[in-house]
């Protein structure tokens, strides 16, 4: 412990306002939920100053190196005739550092509280989603991404949203998921306060799980990105699942541990290649 008992109490706060927010995303009927993303998100941000998105940006040397790692990851499938999509960009340094390697990029989320202020590059535009759709042309996409964002959908509407995300994507594109592995979870504010992830991450997911999801949604296959550091194998997703499931069989005490040593975060990161 840290002993900085103002920042103790600043996470608990948070942690308690979050929770109560995810506890009525939760309880929302479907239709409701399209306007709760958008509005408890910004309520979030009003309520808890102190957001770590908000209260403390990172610096432009971190920021810059999230970055790099981000685009270590996507290179492969870029191209400049590419159109990039990015879905739940946040403040959009992913994006509009992606834009001068490819033709157009559109960042799709349910707010632009965190979009910086314009000029934006030629080419980059942001789409306001309500959270479940993917509002672009249809066909017209060749690389979507999103990087911990599936896991802040409520269950019902994650499959809702890929395959939004399917049919936004031209023949032969691909969506690169990256979201947490529930086996090492919870990954919210949740952490530390409860054995399940119980603030806007709605739902973490494994590889198993995520790759039912994504073949459910239509993709046609869907691959594993296993390394670290810039450097993957794209391995079939379905080759992770057996390690996930001998984790799965040990008592949570000493599988959690495990699942959050350096070489099983190379094994399960979640960074799953659906192809269209």
């Amino acid at each position: 412990m840290s002993g900085d008992t103002s920042s103790e109490a600043q996470r608990r706060e948070h942690y308690e306002i979050e929770r109560e927010l995810a506890a009525r995303l939760r309880a929302a009927p479907r239709e409701e939920r399209r306007r709760l993303y958008a509005a408890l998100y910004d309520e979030l941000y009003r309520r808890v100053p102190h957001h770590p998105q908000r209260a403390a940006p990172s610096s432009a040397a971190e920021t810059a190196r999230a970055v790099r790692r981000e685009i270590a990851v996507l290179r492969p499938f870029l191209s400049p005739a590419s159109t990039f999509l990015e879905l739940g960009p946040g403040a959009c340094a992913l994006s509009l550092a992606v834009s001068p390697l490819v033709a157009r990029v559109w960042a799709v989320d349910v707010t632009d509280a965190l979009v910086p202020p314009r000029p934006h590059p030629p080419g980059f535009a942001f789409v306001r989603s309500d959270g479940c759709s993917v509002p672009v042309p249809p066909g017209s996409v060749n690389v979507a991404y999103s990087h911990q964002v599936l896991e802040h959908l409520h269950p019902e509407d994650a499959l809702a949203q890929l395959v939004s995300t399917r049919d936004a994507l031209a023949a032969g594109g691909v969506y690169v998921c990256v979201t947490p592995n529930r086996l090492s979870g919870p990954h919210d504010v949740s952490r530390g306060f409860d054995p399940v992830a119980t603030g806007f991450h709605l739902k973490e997911y494994t590889a198993a799980e995520l790759r039912t999801l994504l073949l459910a949604a239509g993709f046609a296959r869907v691959e594993a990105l296993v390394g670290a550091r810039g450097r993957f194998v794209r391995l079939p997703a379905a080759a992770v699942v057996p390690c996930e499931r001998a984790l799965q069989a040990i008592p949570t005490a000493f599988a959690r541990p495990l699942a959050r040593s350096a070489p099983f975060r190379a094994l399960l990161g979640l960074r799953l290649v659906a192809f269209r």
